[in-house]
């Protein structure tokens, strides 16, 4: 089964080397890192918050992409992506590193070793599901040491993970001169925006990955490689935008109109964690449902106005009456059996949120305790005069 993560409860981390002081420029790389963090945060795709995308643009030192990965890595308990895009090297026991600003090839105390990050993957993160994608560059030398033994994905797996490589052969063929992307970043950023014909309901990274094969093999491209771990494969960065109706302000009955709702992609609410994951795959459903906004308000039979659906799903706070909800699913064709779990999933948000506000007014509560505890005011003692 295909799984959207959580937005509320997933990180990335995306990380960029385009100027260098001893290896060939990489210009394109900077337009892959904000393209991609763009996309990341817009509604085709994960819609992560803001803060939820670090960007890390030509790191000076090793410690500052292993510390904002660190970081990302304990805050995410739901899906962790890693993207890194630069030059590659691999040192004489082929070992992966990764291009900083300042390295040189053949000096593998300058780049960052990709085992590092590896390490914190495997150790510190607390993430259910990785996502690694390495869009890497290689030198000629490194190239020959690639081509004779294992490939990028096998030196970068992660264990329950899914791994995106490109399979950078030269770096004219990664890297065009004078194209905004490079060649693989380009399609995939191509891919996640216009969709995969024929794919499914969601942009699973499996399908994703089959898809760049035939775009880059058409374009003349190194093929990329991909490793799954753990079902990795079923994991979406998104919606195959080719399977979203256009939007309608169709007024019929919504169980009149949506004979086939069962069969659509709705948001499957058993994989949301957090608030803001809720309202993110709220905003979906009339997304799914190809409604306008006021189609679903003249659908609910006036139960709802217009402006009352524009709230509902750009709210950050959990309603405290569940019938706006149910009203506006319902008005969007979402099958009864479908709102009854939804409902379930408000219910478990709800109480996790007390539980949350008791924990912290708990202090306070207890604070006029203590001060009963001296109930008489101690005795002032007047010193006479000499």
């Amino acid at each position: 089964m295909s799984v959207l993560p959580d937005p509320g409860a997933s990180r990335a981390v995306l990380v960029g080397t385009s100027r260098y002081r001893h290896l060939e420029q990489l210009p394109a790389v900077a337009n892959n890192v904000h393209a991609l963090a763009e996309l990341l945060r817009g509604p085709l795709l994960l819609q992560l918050p803001g803060e939820h995308v670090i960007v890390v643009e030509e790191p000076e030192a090793a410690h500052t992409v292993v510390g904002a990965l660190r970081r990302a890595a304990v805050e995410a308990t739901d899906t962790l992506i890693v993207y890194f895009a630069g030059h590659g090297l691999v040192d004489d026991q082929d070992q992966l590193s990764l291009g900083l600003p300042h390295s040189e090839a053949g000096r593998i105390e300058t780049a960052l070793p990709y085992d590092w990050l590896r390490q914190v993957l495997l150790r510190d993160s607390r993430a259910e599901r990785h996502v690694v994608i390495l869009d890497c560059c290689y030198s000629g030398r490194a190239l020959g040491r690639m081509s004779g033994g294992m490939g990028l994905a096998d030196h970068a797996v992660v264990e329950g993970s899914f791994l995106l490589a490109a399979a950078a052969e030269t770096r004219t063929a990664s890297a065009p001169v004078g194209d905004t992307y490079t060649a693989f970043t380009g399609a995939l950023l191509q891919t996640l925006r216009e969709g995969i014909p024929g794919g499914p309901p969601l942009l699973e990274l499996g399908a994703v990955y089959r898809h760049l094969r035939v775009m880059l093999e058409a374009r003349g491209h190194p093929l990329p490689q991909s490793r799954d771990r753990n079902s990795g494969a079923r994991l979406a960065l998104g919606r195959n935008r080719v399977h979203l109706p256009a939007a309608s302000a169709s007024v019929a009955a919504p169980r009149d109109a949506d004979a086939g709702a069962g069969e659509r992609p709705w948001p499957d609410p058993a994989t949301l964690r957090t608030v803001t994951g809720f309202f993110t795959a709220l905003a979906e459903v009339r997304a799914v449902s190809g409604l306008t906004q006021q189609a679903v308000s003249q659908r609910s039979g006036g139960r709802i106005s217009t402006g009352t659906v524009g709230r509902l799903i750009n709210s950050g706070t959990l309603p405290t009456r569940w019938q706006t909800t149910g009203v506006y699913l319902e008005a969007c064709g979402v099958p009864d059996d479908q709102v009854t779990r939804w409902r379930s999933v408000w219910e478990r948000l709800r109480a996790e949120a007390a539980s949350a506000a008791l924990a912290v007014d708990a202090p306070e509560r207890a604070e006029p305790e203590k001060r009963t505890l001296w109930k008489r005011a101690f005795p002032v003692r007047r010193r006479r005069g000499h």
